[in-house]
């Protein structure tokens, strides 16, 4: 897909890889409407934030309403990035942060998508891209519930792409690993590090993933630092 005079919705903008991919999809002329809880340290006359909590999905039809009513209904790309985790023991574990992170990383990407789909069927053209992690891939020590999270973006994802690709609709997967984002901020004992992928990385990846020909699509997309302990 041409770049260029596309609008895009991405959410979870405030920092880190959404963050990242909004510059980049700016710099290739894309019109973004960034959906997200707090508005990025970031300013273009083709960046537009739209405040939204994609957990909750009254939220998720303001901003889509919102969004359409600013830049027009034609928007063929979605990326779906918002998403968070939580660490603990599964029998200690609070129910609330359990049910908070199906409500964003799982329940969001289908508040999100199913507005977003027929618009892009009548285009009979578009992209979506769902941010995993390797985490939907394989079982990770005392992330249980992000855990099965990741795992259901990831045959959300599977069984979307199967749905839509007669419609000339792609849907993608990334599953990065360790990236130097907030996300180990409120993690006992573990913190960001330069041995960790960075987040440029990651969304130029993302962007690359997106800028395929029109009957070419990456179904998934694995990521993972080289020396994530560092040199030996």
């Amino acid at each position: 897909m041409q770049l260029n005079n596309q609008i895009a919705v991405v959410t979870g903008v405030s920092k880190g890889i959404g963050l990242e991919v909004v510059k980049l999809l700016i710099e290739k002329g894309t019109v973004v409407a960034g959906w997200g809880r707090n508005a990025p340290d970031f300013q273009h006359e083709n960046f537009h934030f739209f405040n939204c909590d994609v957990a909750k999905e009254e939220s998720v039809e303001h901003a889509f309403q919102a969004t359409t009513r600013k830049l027009g209904s034609d928007i063929r790309i979605l990326i779906n990035n918002a998403g968070f985790g939580v660490a603990g023991d599964t029998e200690t574990f609070s129910s609330d942060d359990w049910k908070a992170m199906f409500d964003t990383n799982v329940h969001g990407i289908f508040y999100t998508t199913k507005r977003l789909i027929p618009g892009m069927k009548a285009a009979d053209e578009g992209h979506i891209l769902n941010v995993a992690s390797i985490a939907g891939l394989n079982g990770v020590n005392k992330f249980a519930g992000y855990v099965g999270t990741k795992h259901a973006v990831r045959g959300i994802s599977h069984s979307l792409y199967m749905e839509l690709r007669d419609f000339g609709i792609k849907v993608s997967t990334i599953f990065p690993g360790s990236i130097q984002t907030n996300f180990f901020d409120d993690i006992e004992g573990a913190s960001a590090n330069e041995n960790m992928m960075r987040p440029i990385d990651v969304a130029t990846t993302m962007v690359q993933t997106l800028e395929t020909h029109p009957n070419y699509f990456v179904a998934d997309v694995e990521c993972r630092p080289l020396r994530p302990k560092g040199k030996k």
